[in-house]
């Protein structure tokens, strides 16, 4: 009963993206639609995540076309918790982008095209996430690149035009290293189901095996933004309007994560890049940090700490054990959630202070005491401070990076220097977002003109430098999404002792490759 339900996480969001097209000239109608659809989505991904953590994965085979001739899609305890964590973020932008919306006479977020692509940016997510095959995988990215490049360019501007362009140029390239990859793999193959792959590509040549795996490293490298494929991603999402950057940051870029997850624990399980993605994560931490550290906009200074983020799960991913793929998948959800939580709230800073500069922000927090908790809460968990979900999954790497040196001598030294840059990266990551506390919020209003301070003195402007907005009313329900989601954030500290468990039993699958084979495949593979 539970694998009828798999295909709707795709389907409604697809059906409800035809409804809300028809539905373009009655807005009420075309919002109703994408909140029931995104909200039918979050229960059925709470059930299938229930489901599968009770009784194994579920499998279906798309026309009855049995694996590996047809379409397979997998939900697993990995996927349904990505399901759950995308489709819950997905409604409570919906939700803040429906308040914005309705405030502004939808000029930011037009309904006629915001929200059919908003949903077919949903079916593209959980399309990755159950793809049980690699080019279904590329569906779902490509049906990404679509959606998102519409969403970037919303209003227009020479600004988001320019930023489009980069972001679709490094998309295709991104597209075209995984479709060369796809055509590399079932060459040598045969096959590019996911499982299959897991016994086939063992057979190869290690030479071929490691080419193979490299190419679609770099694939998803491009959409994760890894270090030094992370370029692209500063200069692209802070243009953009306030929920189409939340989401952009908070899942997109954890899409790529995922599928380097799926790479490296069921289809390359023979060959071992734990060096470079070890090099990779640290990298990533310390110049997507220094980068935060030179910007005076919050927007762009929030986009370099997601790119110096991404490089815990990075190092997560390539220690390849249990309790580094329990703390990665924890982090991944925490990440997703303060984040896309950061983004919002910095929509509402925008709004009421009329600038997102610290240049150009001060008083906020005499003049809105809630605005500072909004923003104070998230800041400090990402910057690691206990108790909260940040400190608690930055300690479960930092734990797994020691098991893992005891247990191998050999790469010990390499281990301590990226949990040295992992320990770096979260105090410069909360020097940053304090130093933009200060001033915006600590600041008082009447010190702005002419201030100086040793704070100020390395930052700089976004390129183009950024304007001044007029100041606009804050809508209830952009407040109360953010709200909704500053107390999740609080969630996963509250009741982290259950996710850990979870994310546990998820991990223990994740290293059993075996019994993914087996699931998608019960008659055997060859």
């Amino acid at each position: 009963m539970t694998a009828v339900l798999v295909p709707l996480v795709v389907l409604l969001p697809l059906l409800g993206a035809a409804g809300a097209l028809i539905l373009g000239r009655h807005r009420r109608a075309q919002m109703a639609v994408s909140l029931g659809v995104l909200a039918a989505v979050t229960v059925i991904a709470a059930v299938l995540l229930v489901s599968v953590d009770a009784n194994g994965p579920a499998v279906v085979y798309v026309g009855g076309w049995d694996a590996p001739w047809g379409i397979t899609l997998v939900v697993d305890r990995l996927s349904a918790i990505m399901l759950v964590i995308s489709a819950i973020m997905l409604l409570v932008v919906l939700v803040y982008s429906v308040g914005q919306g309705i405030a502004d006479q939808h000029r930011e977020t037009p309904v006629s095209i915001f929200h059919p692509s908003y949903l077919i940016l949903s079916a593209g997510v959980f399309n990755a996430f159950i793809a049980g095959d690699l080019f279904n995988l590329y569906v779902g990215f490509e049906i990404l690149l679509s959606a998102s490049y519409v969403l970037l360019t919303l209003g227009g501007t020479g600004e988001r035009i320019r930023a489009g362009v980069t972001y679709i140029i490094v998309s295709l390239v991104s597209s075209l290293f995984f479709l060369s990859a796809i055509a590399l793999v079932y060459g040598a193959t045969g096959t590019v189901n996911i499982a299959q792959l897991s016994v086939r590509l063992a057979e190869l040549p290690g030479e071929v095996q490691l080419m193979l795996h490299l190419l679609l490293l770099i694939a998803f490298g491009i959409k994760a933004a890894v270090f030094p494929l992370s370029f692209w991603l500063p200069d692209s999402y802070p243009t953009a309007p306030a929920p189409v950057t939340a989401v952009f940051a908070g899942l997109l870029t954890k899409v790529g994560v995922y599928a380097i997850i799926r790479t490296e624990t069921v289809i390359f399980t023979e060959s071992d890049v734990t060096v470079l993605l070890m090099v990779i994560g640290g990298l990533t931490m310390l110049i997507g940090i220094l980068g935060a550290l030179t910007q005076a906009d919050i927007k762009r200074l929030l986009s370099f700490t997601l790119v110096s983020h991404i490089g815990y799960m990075i190092f997560g991913i390539a220690l390849g054990t249990q309790l580094g793929y329990t703390a990665t998948i924890y982090y991944v959800v925490h990440h997703i959630t303060v984040q896309t939580t950061l983004f919002l709230t910095t929509g509402l800073i925008e709004r009421f202070g009329g600038a997102t500069s610290i240049n150009r922000l001060a008083g906020l927090l005499k003049a809105s005491p809630l605005l500072g908790v909004l923003f104070f809460i998230p800041a400090l968990n990402l910057g690691g401070i206990p108790p909260f979900s940040g400190f608690l999954g930055k300690t479960g790497l930092f734990l797994a990076g020691g098991e893992e040196a005891a247990a191998d001598p050999a790469n010990a030294w390499l281990v301590w220097i990226v949990i040295a840059a992992g320990a770096i990266t979260s105090l410069i990551t909360l020097y940053a977002l304090t130093r933009f506390w200060n001033m915006a919020f600590w600041r008082g209003r009447r010190e702005l003109e002419g201030y100086e301070s040793v704070l100020l003195g390395s930052v700089l402007e976004a390129p183009e430098g950024a304007t001044v907005t007029a100041t606009r009313t804050t809508p209830v329900l952009m407040v109360v999404a953010t709200s909704a989601l500053v107390m999740l954030t609080v969630c996963l500290t509250v009741f982290a002792g259950p996710l850990f468990e979870l994310t546990g039993r998820a991990a223990a699958d994740l290293l059993d490759a075996g019994a993914y084979v087996s699931t998608v495949f019960p008659g055997g593979i060859r």
